[in-house]
């Protein structure tokens, strides 16, 4: 979205609001460059300074976000599409999702003061509006955080040999996740973002070597004849393939966690260069990554992907992953905490004070969201469904039909009996998108289901805070 002059002053906005209002809406005539009154996190004595992250960092922090969830995922869902299928979907999801990051940070910047997707809902819809929107933030972070502890059980799992129950070792995951989620601010969980980026990459490299050199897949049959199953162009059911759909579109969908990023920016104006930095380097090496594995391993891919390459370097990738994984974890956490922290202490001196209702509340909602996340972890206890849930369910209304409907709010000029054909292309363009995230929602929450209702009935499910191993060790 542009935010040249002769946009800007076609744009509905409001008078700003009383203190007492979660967000007061600025007049976006009155702004100007640099312009910082509106910002919801403050510099000044006495107050801490959460506004330290600079670009590169905030763009670490969007890798990590990305990264992990999407690399250990994808592998196993090409077999369903096709490597060609397959590629398509992941190139545009990716490029589609990169695009509704932009609107969103395109948004904030006429709007300095929204810290979140309700924030914008808001504006845009009203009370109600934002307390839907609120509800479907928190859920698709703790939701995606729940898949944050099932890939760091099943690293425990490969590490120990399924030493003991998996619903213990998801707890273990649970309390070193929520610790690292109560860093109180993105800044300081920024050098753990390089570490988690960084193990991910490494174990991820070695899994692509390791498949490459065995003869056949790990956990194929190891004697006799097998099917490889890679296929070109695959033939799956709806179901199937709006599952596959939706996991390799929420691998790069957690757009609307950028948000509250750019609240604790030096200077929000270099979002666009974060988000750019992110999303190119996330689509090269998914399409790198996943189609390498796919090649040599073709349906016998493992779940999540760390455990393709056999026992041996499945241990040793899930080790040197371990970190990453937590990482990811502790920022889903740290993303829906951060929200709940903000909306409860906005305009309140305790915001930005280090007092005790400060740290109580803080350190509740990083609780609080973790111990609901260790629940769903339990419940659904395979990682790939539980990707795919989210992202039909919470992520396909945030990534791709709000943002769209924020373009459309913004650009009402757009459409009109004296605007050109070009214009009305792309405000309808823009009511596609809402509507495509409509068919994602839909379609893709009943294509998990069903595939999650098989899962359990096959018994490839054993059931609800089930001890067997999930990562595929004994």
């Amino acid at each position: 979205m542009s935010s040249c002059p002769d946009e800007v002053k076609d744009l509905k906005v409001s008078p700003v609001g009383e203190p007492s209002e979660d967000i007061g809406v600025a007049n976006s005539s009155d702004l100007k460059p640099g312009e910082e009154a509106y910002e919801v996190f403050k510099r000044g004595d006495g107050q801490v300074d959460f506004r330290t992250v600079s670009w590169i960092r905030a763009s670490a922090i969007f890798l990590k976000m990305l990264f992990a969830t999407g690399i250990l995922s994808i592998p196993s869902v090409m077999y369903d599409l096709g490597a060609f299928p397959g590629a398509v979907n992941l190139v545009g999801w990716c490029a589609l999702n990169a695009y509704g990051a932009i609107v969103l940070g395109n948004f904030r910047t006429l709007y300095p003061q929204c810290h979140s997707v309700a924030d914008m809902a808001q504006l845009t819809g009203g009370a109600i509006f934002r307390e839907l929107v609120g509800f479907m933030f928190i859920a698709t972070y703790v939701i995606t955080a729940a898949s944050g502890i099932i890939g760091v059980s099943a690293a425990f799992n490969a590490l120990s040999l399924h030493a003991t129950c998996t619903v213990w070792f998801s707890l273990i995951s649970t309390v070193i996740i929520a610790a690292c989620a109560s860093v109180r601010k993105f800044s300081h969980i920024g050098w753990l973002t390089w570490v988690g980026f960084f193990s991910i990459l490494t174990a991820v490299l070695i899994v692509v070597i390791g498949v490459t050199t065995r003869d056949r897949p790990a956990i194929a049959p190891q004697t006799g004849p097998y099917t490889l199953g890679y296929r070109a162009i695959g033939h799956p059911t709806f179901a199937a393939g709006i599952t596959a759909s939706a996991t390799i579109f929420v691998s790069s969908a957690a757009t609307s966690a950028f948000l509250p990023v750019i609240s604790e920016m030096r200077k929000p104006k270099d979002y666009p260069k974060a988000v750019y930095l992110c999303l190119s380097f996330v689509t090269a090496s998914y399409l790198a990554f996943s189609l390498v594995i796919y090649r040599w391993c073709g349906q016998w891919i493992a779940s999540p992907a760390l455990g393709s390459a056999g026992t041996t370097l499945k241990r040793v990738a899930y080790g040197i992953a371990l970190p990453g994984l937590i990482v990811s974890g502790s920022l889903y956490i740290h993303v829906a905490a951060k929200y709940l922290f903000v909306r409860i202490l906005r305009h309140s001196k305790h915001l930005q004070a280090n007092t005790p209702i400060h740290w109580g509340t803080w350190l509740g909602c990083t609780v609080g969201m973790a111990a609901i996340a260790f629940i769903l972890a339990c419940a659904i206890p395979i990682f790939t469904y539980v990707l795919a849930l989210v992202g039909s369910l919470c992520f396909a209304p945030l990534a791709i039909s709000f943002p769209g409907w924020l373009w459309i709010y913004s650009h009402g000029h757009y459409w009109g009996a004296e605007v050109g054909w070009t214009r009305r292309l792309v405000y309808g363009l823009h009511v596609l998108m809402i509507g495509l995230g409509v068919f994602m929602m839909v379609g893709g929450t009943y294509g998990v289901i069903v595939q999650i209702m098989q899962a359990y009935s096959s018994g490839e499910v054993d059931g609800v805070f089930s001890c067997a191993d999930n990562s595929g060790s004994v």
